[in-house]
């Protein structure tokens, strides 16, 4: 690899000025020769700012690049003996490769960075360029793969979990001693980034191959069933057989045994109520354009740069996915509770963010919202003067409530986190709405199939607060709370792809279209996404 020539440096020389010499850089032919190794820092801050205003393009990231040299007294991030290290050959390989992250990006001065680690470059770049250049592409690839979007951009987009920082210099430090990190750092990016790493490879692939062919049928379409014969049967299975929900592609057009479990496969990967027949908008659904199924990996992906990944090694939580409709209650990196939820309609949104649960209501009151008074509840006072007492509904203190029992809207059991969207779980006295696929039908709040099974699991810890008593404390007759000794944290997020415990890509319906509004974030130029499901 390059030296240093002696202009440059004769030019850092001047630039700061004598070296200091230490002592412990003697040795005893350095002392009788009258040698001196100097320990001279490869910049200094003029060196930076002579840079920065060389390299224009990457002035954005001067503070970030000033801030590792401060931390690292100035001296070489990428040089040892004269070469550069191994972590600097590695960032070079992974930025040639950062398509695999999910990520688009148009690297600035990426000639200049490829003349570096040509053989025969056409071009000598100057060590100092070479360090600093090499800094700032550290930057950008950290900024880019492992913290995504800034903070205000994020809250923009109306995502209101905590959003997880990156301190360069300390990731710098742990890449320096083990390069490899940067290959996979579970300290730095959540898990299920990873996940989705793998399965973008895998979709890619498909892309690649052509095996992802449009399913054609006939027209009108018939609904297929068990032991039907089409030809678009074989279509199906070879579609199920390349995304891996069927082993082999046997090409037979019957509708056989072996395909029924393929497409059980499907469904339940897809959110999808699990029978055998094939519709006409599961067709639609097979036939969306596999770059829109590479494009939610990716918009996934960035999404999972904002997660710290701590958030997953907490003792206990409550996470609510809102596309899948689905809650889960972990303790100690056990899936204790996994239920079914309803969530609030495109007009009255489920909020992303996070809360501490510190208490739980049995048998609750139901302080009916202003709004809902105002949009709702007074035309419906007006055409029936005893609406209230048939719905047990009472004024109190110049608001409307609705009394505990079986029909309260609240169910028999709610989870209150303190938050200013007045949002919390509770349970519901609709059972049949949580069959549905599309659960949106709240005004907000997020209701709990499994309502009481994750209060009987939360307090399972609780000697006070044995089965029995929970039993009686929701019979629907008396308000009873429980404050917790221990808040439970809450994190309602929303992820249209997700792999899951058993290794398997499930794509959720995007229900208040995020992903349409980040993809036009992330990827101004792209307007393809989801345009097929338009038509």
């Amino acid at each position: 690899m390059k030296n240093f020539t002696f202009s440059s440096a004769l030019a850092i020389f001047l630039l700061i000025g004598p070296c200091v010499i230490s002592r412990s850089n003697f040795s005893d032919k350095n002392a009788n020769t009258l040698e001196y190794i100097y320990e001279t820092p490869i910049v200094n801050d003029g060196i930076l700012a002579a840079f920065f205003k060389k390299y224009s393009s990457l002035k954005k990231y001067q503070n970030e690049v000033v801030a590792l040299y401060k931390d690292k007294a100035y001296q070489s991030i990428w040089y040892e003996s004269n070469e550069i290290n191994e972590l600097g050959y590695l960032l070079y390989h992974k930025l040639n490769m950062i398509g695999d992250e999910g990520v688009e990006i148009s690297l600035p001065y990426k000639t200049k960075i490829d003349e570096i680690f040509d053989e025969s470059p056409e071009e000598n770049i100057s060590e100092t360029d070479t360090e600093l250049l090499l800094s700032s592409m550290y930057i950008i690839y950290a900024k880019s793969v492992y913290e995504g979007l800034d903070a205000k951009t994020v809250n923009n987009l109306e995502w209101f979990l905590p959003k997880k920082k990156i301190a360069y210099a300390a990731l710098l430090d742990s890449l320096i001693v083990n390069p490899k990190l940067l290959n996979k750092n579970n300290q730095v990016l959540f898990s299920q980034y990873y996940k989705l790493h793998e399965v973008l490879k895998k979709y890619r692939a498909i892309e690649k191959n052509n095996t992802w062919t449009p399913i054609t049928t006939d027209s009108p379409y018939k609904e297929l069933k068990p032991f039907d014969t089409s030809s678009t049967v074989a279509q199906i299975r070879q579609r199920l057989a390349v995304i891996g929900d069927l082993t082999n592609d046997s090409k037979s057009n019957v509708y056989d045994e072996e395909l029924m479990a393929g497409v059980l496969k499907y469904k339940k990967r897809y959110g999808l109520t699990l029978n055998y027949k094939i519709t006409k908008d599961h067709i639609d659904q097979l036939n969306e354009p596999i770059s829109d199924r590479i494009k939610t990996l990716m918009l996934n992906m960035e999404r999972c740069r904002w997660i710290p990944p701590s958030l997953e090694k907490g003792h206990e939580y409550v996470m609510v996915n809102i596309p899948s409709f689905m809650l889960y209650y972990v303790r100690d990196g056990n899936f204790e509770i996994e239920s079914n939820v309803f969530i609030g309609t495109p007009l009255t949104k489920t909020v992303i963010f996070s809360g501490q649960i510190d208490r739980i209501v049995f048998s609750p009151y139901w302080y009916v919202p202003t709004s809902i008074i105002q949009n709702e509840l007074k035309l419906k006072i007006a055409a029936d003067k005893n609406y209230l007492t048939e719905n047990n509904l009472e004024w109190n203190n110049g608001r409307v409530r609705q009394k505990p029992g079986p029909k309260n809207s609240l169910g028999l059991v709610k989870f209150m986190f303190p938050n200013p969207n007045d949002i919390y779980l509770h349970d519901s006295p609709a059972k049949s709405l949580f069959t549905f696929e599309k659960r949106i039908f709240s005004h907000g709040c997020i209701n709990v199939m499994k309502a009481k099974e994750l209060a009987i699991s939360m307090l399972k810890e609780y000697k006070d607060w044995p089965v029995e008593k929970i039993n009686n404390a929701m019979s629907g007759e008396k308000e009873t709370t429980c404050k917790l000794t221990t808040k439970v944290p809450i994190y309602i997020g929303y992820f249209t792809a997700w792999v899951d415990r058993e290794g398997q890509i499930n794509f959720f319906p995007d229900v208040y279209d995020r992903d349409t509004h980040l993809n036009s974030v992330l990827f101004p130029e792209d307007k393809s996404f989801k345009t097929e499901l338009m038509k």
